[in-house]
């Protein structure tokens, strides 16, 4: 039997965005999954797996005893919260509890970094529409209404007066997700809109020190919702060595209580300065680590494994000069009949082109659901508007056939 650690991976996801980072860990790594359902794809990465209840820390900490784990993995934002009890348990390297439940909870977010004076939206705590309705007039129009602690801007909306919060507000309140188990008494947030361009900066934390190794420039949906619908990371992007940009991320990390780790924190590019959104103890989604890797050779999943193992992570070899991604959406709520991406067609940059939904899917878009996606493409080259005009030109080779109505849009 090999010697060489294992390491407890704790929900890879799913295998259309984060199959990548799977790879990885098992290319260098013994890995054993805790899954809830019986693996499929992430069986060729592991040596074995143990059907759970991910979202129970109990239960995994019984389980992981048994196996006696050199280290716990997650990059899950729905279960970083459990994982970081299981690895506090088991007294191995990791984020505490603390320190993750501080980003998780929006909330506790803003309160940390309002005592530290760092740089961020006025927020309100709500509970009822009254309430909120006084957050926004003490706050001002427009404002952003958001869950305290859901994922991927699910239920964010902005209000522009106070017809359209009172029309919004009840649906935020109630919006919930069954792999989202922390509930609090009150659960909205009633936030002052931050106006400019957004940003997520991938972060490195050792030993308080905060090192940032790409920013995503962020492409949104249009207003009232913040869809993320594409992501540009550069090399050469100046915001890395950004004076100002480095003296907050270390500021809100410290205020966190974040000392080691890989963090996503998202950013509003204000007049002011940028102003913090908020804080993931984890890496970034929407294959944003598969473009940092490709362009800075820093491998996000990889660097989880070291960081478990209470080790440095180090950075591969650089790569392309840029590399972006974008989502496709339909252009109306409809059901999947297929979605075709014809190889041939795929013009030369494109080194990733995936569908996202099968025949049946169900694509519904924002404030429904942030489930419309039926295709992803990722573009690599020689700059951000290269990576653009040729993720332009790969949407003619993408195809989405409709069974509901009966017709065909392209993307």
């Amino acid at each position: 039997m090999s010697t060489s650690p294992l390491l407890i991976v704790v929900c890879p996801m799913d295998r259309e965005t984060r199959s990548h980072m799977l790879e990885s860990v098992g290319a260098h790594h013994r890995v054993w999954l805790f899954v809830d359902t019986e693996p499929t794809w992430e069986s060729a990465y592991a040596a074995g797996h143990t059907v759970i209840d991910t979202l129970d820390a109990d239960r995994m900490t019984e389980q992981a005893r048994r196996l006696a784990p050199d280290a716990i993995v997650c990059w899950d934002e729905t279960r970083i919260l459990a994982a970081a009890h299981v690895a506090q348990r088991l007294g191995l390297p990791g984020l505490t509890p603390a320190a993750v439940l501080a980003c998780r909870d929006k909330h506790a977010t803003r309160r940390a970094v309002a005592a530290a004076g760092g740089p961020q939206p006025v927020s309100t705590l709500v509970d009822t529409l009254p309430q909120a309705l006084a957050a926004a007039r003490s706050t001002g129009y427009p404002v952003v209404v958001k869950p305290r602690a859901l994922v991927g801007s699910t239920g964010t909306r902005l209000a522009r007066d106070e017809r359209e919060l009172a029309e919004i507000f009840p649906a935020t309140r109630g919006i919930t997700m069954p792999e989202v188990r922390e509930r609090f008494d009150s659960a909205v947030l009633v936030e002052e809109y931050l106006d400019g361009p957004e940003i997520s900066v991938d972060s490195l934390v050792w030993d308080g020190v905060v090192t940032p190794l790409y920013v995503a420039r962020k492409q949104l949906s249009p207003l009232p919702n913040f869809e993320e619908v594409g992501h540009v990371v550069s090399r050469d992007d100046p915001l890395v060595r950004d004076p100002e940009l480095l003296r907050v991320l270390g500021l809100v990390h410290a205020a966190l209580g974040v000392t080691r780790g890989w963090t996503h924190s998202e950013w509003r590019l204000t007049a002011y300065g940028p102003r913090l959104v908020e804080v993931n103890a984890r890496s970034g989604g929407d294959l944003i680590s598969y473009l940092g890797r490709l362009v800075t050779g820093a491998d996000a999943a990889l660097a989880a494994a070291s960081l478990a193992l209470g080790e440095r992570p180090e950075p591969g070899p650089a790569g392309y000069p840029a590399a972006a991604v974008r989502f496709l959406y339909p252009q109306a709520e409809t059901v999947v009949g297929e979605v075709e991406i014809a190889p041939d067609r795929l013009p030369p940059g494109i080194v990733l082109a995936r569908a996202l939904a099968g025949p049946g899917h169900v694509l519904e878009l924002p404030p429904a659901s942030h489930t419309g996606r039926y295709a992803v493409l990722v573009a690599a080259g020689g700059s951000a508007e290269e990576c653009e005009r040729i993720l332009d030109a790969a949407e003619d080779a993408v195809r989405l056939v409709v069974a509901e109505p009966a017709m065909a849009v392209r993307g």
